[in-house]
């Protein structure tokens, strides 16, 4: 995903690595682009189920080591129109995600498809009780990249489910990426590596490729350049949106460092890290760090002859207060072009 460079002076430890595929996607809703990643408008319409082939939920959450039941309902939400949900957790509590998520899911028709799972790095993926029909293949891979201190375990890396779910081979890559605003180098040099390590082991060159890819997690890009109380400010009244400019994974993948071919919904919504636990204040400890959207959903159509896709939302849920970081929600729907 691009090329890291060494300040000047020393000798960078994060090795240069080749860039990615550069296919452009074309989305269907308006985009506007930013070099690597276009910015793709959500058409906020409701079209779940009726007018695509496959309609998929998306959620990251870091979970700052705590969890509720009620939380967790709130995330999961009440309106389950799709055929698959996904979920990426960070920061996992040591107790049973997986049980719990299933609990919530009980009273609807959704059943545990699929789990990766790396300590406190986890990955979710729920359909429809029927979809032993329409999965053809599925495969599971972790990859760490370092991380493991504190009480909770703070694993750093990914985790991945790579899934043919009528006749559409997708792959969901959960990541948590290296903390702190400096070390954008270090984050960039995660992505190429683990991009280039999944699945590599046993591939197989005649193997049906992969034709959607989606990212999501905790990737700890920052806001960069700009003061905090000045970012503050901005959110204050509304208007996020001007802080666009400073966000360091659109700055990184303009200049063709990482995730050149994704897409990823308009940040409309306010940045999601960091947050006094309990509340809607960012955060008040002596640090006061700076806003950011350190959590994100990008996704990449690698075949366009076959299919489009389409962003209905992307939005992060403010009314859940157990973290320090609010969870992200994304809906995309998966039309075949042609039959296949």
């Amino acid at each position: 995903m691009g090329n890291i460079h060494a300040r000047k002076g020393e000798r960078s430890k994060w090795k240069r690595k080749p860039n990615l595929a550069k296919e452009n996607y074309n989305p269907t809703t308006t985009s506007t682009s930013h070099g690597g990643i276009q910015t793709v408008k959500a058409d906020n319409l409701c079209q779940l189920s009726s007018d695509s082939d496959i309609c998929i939920c998306v959620i990251t959450w870091n979970m700052n080591g705590q969890v509720s039941y009620q939380d967790l309902e709130e995330v999961v939400g009440s309106s389950r129109k799709f055929d698959l949900l996904v979920v990426g957790l960070q920061e996992v509590p040591r107790q049973n995600i997986s049980r719990l998520l299933q609990e919530v899911l009980l009273e609807s028709s959704y059943t545990l498809v699929g789990e990766a799972i790396m300590q406190s790095l986890q990955l979710y993926v729920f359909g429809p009780k029927d979809s032993d029909l329409f999965i053809k293949e599925l495969k599971v891979q972790k990859h760490s990249v370092g991380g493991c201190g504190g009480l909770i375990g703070r694993k750093k890396g990914a985790v991945a489910i790579r899934i043919r779910y009528k006749s559409i081979q997708m792959m969901f890559v959960s990541c948590h990426l290296s903390a702190h605003a400096h070390k954008v180098e270090e984050r960039n040099w995660q992505c190429n590596h683990i991009s280039h390590s999944l699945f590599s082991k046993n591939w197989n060159p005649y193997a049906r490729p992969t034709q959607f890819t989606v990212w999501l997690g905790d990737l700890n890009y920052r806001l960069q350049g700009i003061h905090t109380y000045s970012a503050r400010t901005l959110i204050r009244k509304d208007l996020h949106s001007l802080l666009t400019s400073k966000d360091q994974l659109l700055q990184e993948a303009e200049r063709g460092q990482i995730f050149d071919g994704y897409c990823e919904g308009t940040l409309t919504f306010k940045p999601t890290y960091k947050y006094n636990v309990g509340t809607s204040n960012y955060d008040t400890s002596y640090k006061v760090r700076v806003p950011s959207w350190t959590d994100r959903i990008l996704f990449k159509i690698q075949d366009m002859e076959q299919i489009e896709a389409t962003l209905h939302s992307y939005e992060s849920m403010n009314d859940v207060y157990s973290s320090d970081h609010k969870p992200v929600k994304a809906y995309l729907c998966l039309k075949y072009k042609n039959t296949l």
